[in-house]
């Protein structure tokens, strides 16, 4: 978390509210978080520069600078960015998990929180935002991505289907929620090998995974735990969830008891044994 809706859902949100906005100071309290970069560097070459436009890519929020940057935060689990008043009192970073935060230039803050701070903040100069994105695979919602380019992504594969799914390299923004529900959409257990999956069922499989995205994206994402989007609500399709979070409890297709284990990347897998083949 958060996924390819969730994210999508942060990047609008920040396109709206912040795109024209200077910064016009840096604050960054937990460097550990950085990528590429040193604090000093980070702050040189953020403060006094304007967000031109916010966008996702993957799993990942983009920010356009008018200095021709790139920054790119990777909220992980417990990551969220926030675009907020600025509060009346000093608030304690250590109390409300901020790692990065940016003052801008009508009042506001941007700030990025992260409680286990296992999120990502890079700031990429065009050649190496371009070296990046050059090793994500493509966007399942990309018209590009067509059945049969799909079902070549994974019928070339001897990996489970949900570890394909999942795999960044191979097509950006799914995780280990959209993973689950897509498989169970589509009637095809995670543990199947990439190239056992027939033409039929990739073709299924994209097209529910579509929907799904779709959907969620409609509803501003999945808020099991931490996500939240770009102003502090909560994402509305978690009531939609047929199978993740509900191990032990009926299939909502079949009735039999949903099963659960950990060995696929050491997420949990939920599927049911008698309606996923």
């Amino acid at each position: 978390m958060p996924e390819l809706p969730e994210a999508e859902t942060i990047a609008r949100d920040l396109d709206g509210a912040a795109s024209g906005a200077a910064i016009v100071a840096a604050e960054l309290f937990r460097p550990d978080v950085l990528r590429g970069i040193g604090a000093a560097e980070f702050t040189r070459r953020t403060v006094g520069v304007r967000f031109e436009h916010f966008w996702r890519r993957a799993k990942s929020i983009i920010a356009e600078l008018s200095s021709g940057d790139r920054l790119v935060v990777t909220p992980r689990f417990t990551g969220a960015l926030l675009i907020e008043s600025a509060p009346a009192l000093p608030v304690s970073h250590d109390t409300d998990y901020t790692v990065l935060r940016f003052a801008l230039s009508d009042g506001r803050v941007l700030r990025y929180r992260d409680v286990r701070r296992l999120g990502t903040v890079a700031l990429m100069a065009p050649g190496t935002f371009e070296s990046w994105e050059g090793c994500l695979g493509p966007e399942p919602l990309d018209p590009g991505l067509t059945n049969e380019r799909f079902s070549v992504l994974v019928r070339a594969s001897g990996r489970a289907i949900k570890t394909i799914l999942m795999d960044q390299r191979r097509m950006a923004g799914v995780g280990n929620i959209y993973a689950n529900e897509a498989l169970w959409h589509a009637g095809i257990r995670p543990t199947r090998r990439g190239r056992s999956v027939t033409r039929a069922e990739s073709g299924r499989l994209l097209a529910v995974l579509r929907r799904i995205l779709t959907e969620s994206i409609a509803l501003r994402g999945t808020s099991f735990r931490d996500y939240r989007d770009a102003f502090g609500g909560r994402g509305g399709y978690v009531a939609r969830l047929q199978v993740y979070g509900r191990e032990g409890e009926p299939c909502f297709r079949c009735g039999a008891v949903l099963n659960a284990h950990h060995k696929l990347e050491g997420r949990v897998t939920v599927f049911c044994a008698a309606c996923q083949k």
